[in-house]
């Protein structure tokens, strides 16, 4: 697996904890009421588990799997796809932090940061996608 793809699935890693004890903490209080604000965390779960572990991965995963060139860089411009790993974890923390500060911006400033990370990542990965040769087929 090339250390671009560690990297992603290391993160969705990281965000699948975070929002799994997100979510533990919103059963607990579900069932027993001990802090009625803890529903605020509820957009952050979803950022978390939904872009943060499931995209990222998908990302990750992706970026190993999809047919590679044959030529000196068989991944294309490895440097595009680190730009989506840092586009999209900035995109990540700033809607995540963005409940909790006074800035309005904030939240759409990051979800840009999140559609420019999937638009580059889809530029990064096109030309590799490729239907089969007939000399490949299985």
């Amino acid at each position: 697996m090339p250390r671009l793809s560690v990297w992603f699935v290391r993160a969705s890693m990281i965000y699948l904890l975070l929002g799994f004890l997100i979510g533990a903490l919103l059963l607990a209080q579900k069932g027993i009421p001990f802090y009625a604000p803890v529903w605020y965390l509820f957009p952050l779960h979803m950022e978390f588990l939904l872009v943060g572990w499931l995209i990222q991965l998908a990302m990750g995963i992706a970026f190993w799997i999809v047919p590679r060139f044959r030529s000196d860089q068989p991944r294309g411009n490895v440097n595009l796809v680190w730009g989506v790993l840092v586009l999209l974890n900035m995109g990540i923390v700033m809607v995540a932090i963005h409940p909790f500060i006074s800035v309005g911006w904030f939240s759409l400033a990051g979800r840009f940061l999140e559609i420019s990370s999937a638009l580059l990542f889809v530029l990064a990965l096109w030309k590799r996608v490729k239907p089969m040769d007939a000399d490949n087929r299985a």
